[in-house]
């Protein structure tokens, strides 16, 4: 039985996410992707990027599993093999980055969450190196359209800690640790990709 799981919605939004990440990383540079889901994102990307390593990590024991089946069979060599990583601990498996990523998480996932992820986006990413998020987002207070709202009534049924988060809320959070909004592009399905770039 193979560990490997598939993400529909993977497909349908990583050729967007790779035109807003391309012209922002360099060859060279070591992404930190957090909350790699089932696998498939890091492999798209590490096969796009060949000159960037990728670190895929995941707090779920399945994830990882599946993670290191879409590794095992793409094995593009500068994919690594992924990691057990809890945002809300302090201690993360890695130390540094240029990059770090987090698709689709902080809307499910409590605001202790949000708040460990750039936390320790903060400790691990030197001066000009950035954090990307991606999801739906209130912006100054309105959701929309109609479908996210449903969404996020889906979300806080099924746990009150979830829900579709403000954008000014997480921009003020991510500047009290020393980033600021370098730039929101809209995105397929109503949502966002939001680039925070680490002060000097």
């Amino acid at each position: 039985m193979t560990s490997k799981r598939d993400a529909p919605a993977t497909a349908r939004n990583r050729e967007p996410i790779l035109g807003v990440l391309a012209p922002l990383l360099a060859d060279g540079s070591l992404v930190l992707e957090v909350a790699s889901g089932t696998g498939q994102h890091a492999v798209y990307f590490a096969t796009e990027f060949p000159h960037v390593t990728w670190q895929p990590t995941d707090r779920d024991a399945e994830n990882l599993a599946t993670i290191e089946a879409w590794r095992a069979e793409s094995a593009p060599p500068n994919l690594r093999g992924p990691l057990l990583l809890d945002v809300i601990s302090d201690a993360w498996p890695i130390d540094r980055a240029d990059a770090v990523t987090c698709i689709n998480m902080i809307h499910i996932a409590p605001w202790e969450a949000c708040e460990g992820l750039i936390r320790g986006a903060a400790r691990v990413l030197s001066p000009g190196g950035f954090l990307f998020l991606y999801g739906p987002y209130r912006v100054a207070g309105v959701l929309s359209p109609e479908s996210n709202v449903a969404f996020d009534a889906s979300l806080r049924g099924r746990n009150p800690a979830w829900g579709v988060r403000e954008l000014d809320d997480v921009t003020a959070l991510a500047a009290s640790h020393g980033f600021v909004r370098e730039t929101v592009t809209n995105m397929p399905a109503n949502n966002l990709s939001v680039v925070f770039r680490r002060r000097n």
